[in-house]
């Protein structure tokens, strides 16, 4: 027998705001966040989901909205949803839940996307010293493949060339729809965790770090605010509403519970095997890209779309002790496992750009990766240059940029 058609467990409307969702969105990671549906291990579902804004950014040539947009909403999330067994017993604290990606895609109507560098004075980014002023790109998707109207030739980065359906010359390139966002809800301990830790990280300041202080232009932590917050079912601006609101993490970084992983293969196929924390694991997701590299040099760096996922879930009873191993104080502080599907573009010419942990100034670092990645984008942009492209266009389009090989990194 043919398997059945995946259950609609969250279903969005493009043309409501994230707040007028018939389930309601929420944009924070907390406990009490209740959930808004339930599924059975084995049964396969759909998630659809708005893109990350919310619909804040809008089809148009314009960087205004990304110069403005207010970044205290950011992630809109679909869920919580809830997790029970075939005898209908919930996921528990200490299980692992294995999620299953068998489907993905833009929503049908809503295929197009975005990628943008933000503003200085508002969200920053990779290279705000180099890039201090907002920029964005639409993308618009054929299948696997997507072009821009705004860079009309960047795939002549990878050497694939085509026409678009407008008849253009152009080119354009295949991409590897993923999930920016995936995990459970934290329990109260854990909450408790990331909200000192990140706390004492903006308290004692960019002086305290020995390494990176080179690329500090953003926030160091984005910590708990009321402002912008929404949290699904619960009534905004009750005294419940005011306390969860206060404690609520934010979406931006991953943590212990995966959260923004922001993994460029988890795609079809793939397999996250995220710790549970709390009855039912809670699992939300949202954050859809059409494409990104190895990281989102410009914050805003995949191509950000609304989306689906149809998911399959497992519940391993006590996998948490079994397979992860924690790497701080607590049993707490592990980290989701991510088993990477069998789908990938195949290319098979590179261009290699190296770095060294010297910054601009010329100043040495020691061992620092992040100030080596700086400099290889750097010399990427600015060979690419050569070549036509202005380095804004460049910025918003390193989709497919990848890093790797730290070899002999003794300074």
């Amino acid at each position: 027998m043919a398997p059945a058609s995946p259950r609609v467990v969250v279903k969005v409307d493009l043309k409501k705001r994230p707040w007028q969702q018939t389930q309601p969105l929420h944009n924070r990671w907390h406990p009490e966040i209740p959930s808004v549906a339930e599924v059975k291990t084995g049964e396969l579902f759909r998630v659809e989901m708005v893109d990350w804004t919310g619909g804040a950014v809008k089809e148009d040539g314009s960087a205004g909205d990304i110069k403005s947009i207010d970044l205290s909403t950011v992630h809109y999330l679909s869920g919580p949803i809830k997790v029970v067994d075939e005898d209908g017993v919930a996921a528990r604290p200490g299980d692992l839940l294995a999620v299953e990606i068998c489907n993905l895609g833009p929503l049908p109507g809503d295929e197009w996307g975005f990628t943008a560098s933000f503003d200085r004075e508002n969200g920053g980014g990779f290279l705000t010293d180099h890039f201090p002023c907002a920029t964005k790109a639409i993308w618009y998707f054929e299948g696997i493949y997507a072009y821009s109207p705004q860079i009309p030739d960047v795939l002549l980065i990878i050497h694939i060339l085509t026409t678009s359906h407008h008849g253009t010359a152009g080119v354009r390139f295949p991409g590897l729809t993923h999930p920016g966002i995936i995990g459970t809800a934290p329990s109260k301990e854990l909450l408790r965790i990331w909200n000192e830790r990140e706390r004492q990280l903006e308290e004692k300041g960019v002086e305290s770090l020995t390494l990176c202080e080179v690329v500090h232009q953003r926030p160091l932590a984005s910590l708990p605010t009321t402002k912008g917050c929404l949290l699904g079912n619960i009534e905004e601006r009750t005294s419940e509403w005011e306390r969860i609101a206060k404690e609520a993490a934010r979406t931006i970084p991953g943590r212990e519970n995966g959260g923004n992983c922001d993994i460029k293969n988890l795609s079809s196929g793939s397999k996250i095997y995220l710790p549970v924390f709390v009855e039912g694991a809670n699992l939300s997701t949202g954050d859809m890209h059409f494409s990104q590299g190895d990281g989102e040099i410009s914050f805003c760096g995949a191509i950000e779309m609304s989306g689906f996922l149809e998911l399959k879930c497992e519940i391993i009873r006590n996998g948490m002790q079994e397979y992860l191993t924690p790497m701080g104080p607590t049993t707490l502080h592990v980290n989701p496992i991510f088993e990477i599907g069998p789908v990938e573009p195949r290319f098979s010419e590179w261009l290699v750009f190296e770095g060294i942990s010297v910054d601009e100034s010329g100043r040495q670092h020691y061992l620092d990766a992040t100030v080596a990645y700086k400099r290889a984008v750097l010399n990427a942009i600015d060979y690419l240059f050569k070549f036509g492209y202005s380095k804004e266009q460049v910025l918003i389009s390193a989709t497919r940029c990848v890093s790797q090989n730290l070899v002999d990194h003794k300074h």
